[in-house]
């Protein structure tokens, strides 16, 4: 399926876009100076307060363009499309990337998923107490988080994260594959023409687009396998690249 224009223009890391220095909410929020708006919370309120609140982060929908900045304007007008300064800011700010990661976290765990491994990407289902069945119904039933799924991984990629999309993409695909969860028409849609092409490594993308396809096939489909998914990840962390060594 063609790439969409949103996609294409990240992974061309948006041409003519300019810089405004004079613009840094993103930054001060990601440094728990500036609370966002409409909900006057600063950033590490928002993890401590709406942690497991699961309504909350379904009903407000103006937090998460401050979550997770990205150079798009979004729904939300009193946030801010990302500045390329700010990108560099943050990315050699260690706390500010910390919570890059709570807020991903607090997300996974809204839609059933844990970080396992910040250093592979790898994700798992939520332990109890929490009710991973449940989330995995409201990802499914509420589609507009799959808008919310593709600017978390353009997030993730402008600072520095990207290895953690393709933990996220993988973990879904095993779950269709081999477990049948997650399997909508609106989810296999997302992230087959969106959730898949938000990676700017090309061979990362193309690998895991053509596992993609394989678990989709007609023909003796692929069941991606949990052990498949892990191994992929320990073999990228490893060697660098998901390709498999051919004899």
């Amino acid at each position: 399926m063609p790439v969409p224009r949103d996609v294409q223009l990240f992974l061309d890391e948006y041409p003519g876009e300019v810089d405004d220095p004079s613009q840094s909410a993103n930054i001060e929020f990601y440094t728990n100076k500036k609370r966002c708006a409409p909900d006057n919370l600063l950033i590490e309120e928002i993890h401590d307060k709406w942690s497991g609140d699961y309504e909350t982060l379904e009903r407000n929908h103006g937090f998460i363009q401050w979550l997770f900045p990205i150079q798009e304007h979004g729904m939300n007008y009193r946030s801010q499309p990302l500045q390329r300064h700010e990108i560099r800011a943050i990315k050699s700010n260690p706390e500010a990337i910390s919570r890059i990661l709570g807020s991903y976290r607090l997300m996974l765990d809204f839609y059933g998923m844990r970080l396992v491994s910040k250093e592979t990407g790898m994700l798992s289902r939520t332990l109890p107490p929490r009710n991973y069945a449940a989330r995995y119904k409201n990802l499914c039933r509420s589609t507009h988080n799959n808008l919310r799924i593709s600017r978390i991984l353009k997030c993730l990629s402008e600072f520095g994260l990207e290895r953690l999309n393709a933990g996220f993409l993988l973990h879904v695909l095993n779950e269709q594959s081999e477990h049948g969860e997650l399997n909508t028409y609106s989810i296999r849609s997302s992230m087959d023409s969106w959730w898949a092409n938000c990676i700017r490594n090309e061979d990362e993308r193309n690998w895991i687009c053509q596992t993609i396809r394989e678990v989709r096939s007609n023909v003796n489909p692929l069941v991606f396998t949990r052990d498949m998914y892990e191994s992929a990840l320990q073999r990228r962390e490893i060697k660098g690249s998901f390709k498999e060594e051919t004899s």
